[in-house]
């Protein structure tokens, strides 16, 4: 298991005893794989011979199990899985990568972190095997502008996971990949005993039993199932410092933590169209503007630089929106008034997308804070809730003033600060490589 170098930083600066924690995961780590004979390259590269599938077992029984307590977890409402790291998959990349690596292990008899293990305990061909890990990954970062764009661009799909990819739920694919693993390891036994000539009686006798648990435990995470978006709402908590006036007459900073309800109810969920318009020349903020209005109002007047995911297509996005890589992206709903981007916002904190708030009076409030006096478009009466309270001559998009005001224009513009940016959850990765 490896973690990103920013990551183990910002933990451990603010946690030192996290360094222990960090030994002892990885002191864990190295002696289970040299327990489970992956320091030795001759049990490694025998399961390409179907001899010895000791390293498929091993592997699939962590996936398993890992698979099963992280669900089990997020169904008893203790984890949230949108806050765990899911690295984005790059499908072209991958595939080539792959079968690099694949050709590497069988001819060294290694992955990376195996040859860790073996290097380690002082064997000469784990160490020779890192040494040209080393090499390779020396030798990727001089040459990595030749093909950077094709394998960060090549079958990319952002955060991707079986249930969006079957369009199941989680919980139901638990008892499924524990079940087509469990007949996996029944196959490996038969492989050894047929190829490798392997006594089934050397294997340990509580196999089955544990088998058996696995398997009623993925099907109690399929009952426990997972909370809904409307659950996971209700759960909401965020903190906001206030200053509040001490009897002596000094102002005092004081944590409150209100439900996502109360964060709407106070209007702390709002920006201002000001406050919007100045997040884009600040380098503390990068703001995204997320338009959930329909194609048509988008086409007749939005926002330079806006993105139009109309209502119904938001939730499509959400994968990509937990991956956005910057921690001080913010990202702002627009509606015609508030009532579709109060909806964007609740699917959005729902799915846990961090820093996420609400145009105040949507495009038409922004119309009047920006566009007062221009001629080209009318205002009109008696028009529907969330709806444009303009007319407009002709589709014209951003072309107007008005949907990129001059900064200088508006520099002593007053904006009351509400933005607050929230910490983004670490990215860790994982896997024997």
């Amino acid at each position: 298991m490896n973690f990103p170098l920013e990551a183990f930083t910002a933990v451990s600066a603010a946690n030192p005893w996290t360094y222990v924690v960090f030994a002892a995961i990885g002191f864990a780590f190295g002696y289970t794989l040299e327990m489970a004979g992956f320091g030795d390259s001759r049990k490694l590269a025998a399961q390409f011979y179907f001899r010895e599938l000791t390293v498929l077992k091993v592997m699939f029984t962590a996936i398993a199990v890992a698979m099963t307590l992280l669900f089990g977890a997020v169904g008893l409402g203790l984890l949230d899985f949108s806050q765990v790291w899911v690295n984005p998959t790059y499908l072209g990349s991958g595939v080539v990568g792959g079968l690099i690596m694949g050709v590497g292990f069988i001819v060294g008899g290694f992955c990376p972190t195996t040859s860790l293990a073996s290097a380690s305990t002082g064997r000469i061909d784990g160490m020779l095997f890192m040494l040209g890990g080393f090499v390779g990954a020396f030798l990727f970062g001089e040459t990595e502008s030749l093909f950077d764009n094709w394998y960060t661009n090549a079958g990319y799909f952002g955060r991707l996971t079986l249930d969006q990819v079957f369009g199941v739920p989680a919980a139901v694919l638990v008892p499924v990949v524990v079940a087509m693993a469990l007949f996996m390891f029944w196959g490996a036994e038969q492989l050894e005993r047929i190829v490798g000539r392997k006594d089934p009686r050397s294997e340990p006798p509580w196999r089955k039993a544990g088998a058996a648990g696995l398997f009623a435990a993925a099907l109690a995470v399929m009952l426990v199932g997972s909370p809904t978006l409307d659950e996971r709402y209700q759960q909401l908590t965020f903190k906001r410092s206030e200053v509040i006036t001490q009897p002596d007459g000094k102002p005092l900073s004081v944590a409150r933590v209100y439900s996502a309800d109360e964060m709407l109810a106070r209007r702390l969920a709002f920006t201002s169209p000001a406050e919007a318009f100045k997040a884009r020349y600040q380098q503390a903020i990068k703001p995204v503007y997320l338009d959930v209005r329909s194609e048509s109002d988008y086409n007749l007047y939005h926002l330079a630089d806006s993105v139009n995911v109309p209502l119904g297509q938001l939730a499509g996005i959400v994968p990509d929106l937990l991956t956005e890589p910057a921690a001080n992206t913010v990202f702002i709903t627009i509606g015609n008034d508030e009532a579709a981007a109060v909806s964007a916002w609740k699917l959005l904190v729902a799915s846990r997308v961090p820093n996420v708030y609400i145009l105040e009076g949507g495009i038409n409030q922004w119309i009047k804070v920006f566009g007062a006096g221009d001629t080209h478009y009318t205002p009109l009466a008696g028009v529907a809730d969330d709806q444009l309270r303009y007319a407009f001559p002709a589709a014209l998009g951003s072309r107007y003033k008005s949907c990129a005001p001059n900064p200088i224009e508006y520099e002593k513009l007053e904006v009351q600060a509400r933005i607050v940016l929230q910490l983004k959850r670490d990215k860790s990765g994982g896997g024997c490589g």
